[in-house]
C-alpha cells in the first residue's frame, strides 16, 4: 500500500480531484449569486486548480527525495515552467471535475434564478 501512495498516480489523483470538486464550492460561499460570478468562479476554480496541481507535483517531486537545490539548478523561470506544464497536464484530472462541480451551483441559488 505504501509504494501505492508514494510511487504511483492514486494520491495526486485524489487529492487533484478532491480540489477540483471542493475549489468551486468553496469559491461559491464567498462570490455573490447569479450569472457573471459564476462564471468569475469557473475562472477562478481554474487559476486555482492550475496553481495548486502544479505545486503537488512540486510537493511530490521533494517528497521523492529530490533535492530542493537540484530543482531550482535550472534557475525559477525553468522550474516554474516546468512544474507549470505538469499543472495544465493534470487538467485532464481536474478541468471535469470542477466543470460538473461549477454546473452544479445554480441548484442552489437562492436569491438568483438560473
Amino acid at each position: 500500500m505504501a509504494e501505492l501512495l508514494s510511487e504511483g498516480l492514486f494520491l495526486p489523483v485524489v487529492v487533484i480531484a478532491g480540489a477540483a470538486f471542493a475549489v468551486p464550492r468553496l469559491l461559491a460561499f464567498v462570490l455573490p449569486e447569479g450569472v457573471v460570478p459564476l462564471m468569475m468562479n469557473a475562472l477562478l476554480s481554474t487559476l486555482v486548480l492550475f496553481a495548486l496541481s502544479a505545486a503537488v507535483f512540486a510537493l511530490l517531486y521533494l517528497w521523492q527525495g529530490v533535492p530542493l537545490a537540484q530543482l531550482a539548478d535550472a534557475g525559477l523561470w525553468a522550474s516554474v515552467g516546468f512544474f507549470g506544464r505538469l499543472g495544465l497536464m493534470a487538467a485532464i484530472i481536474w478541468a471535469p471535475i470542477m466543470i460538473l462541480s461549477v454546473a452544479g451551483l445554480p441548484r442552489k441559488w437562492v436569491k438568483e434564478t438560473w
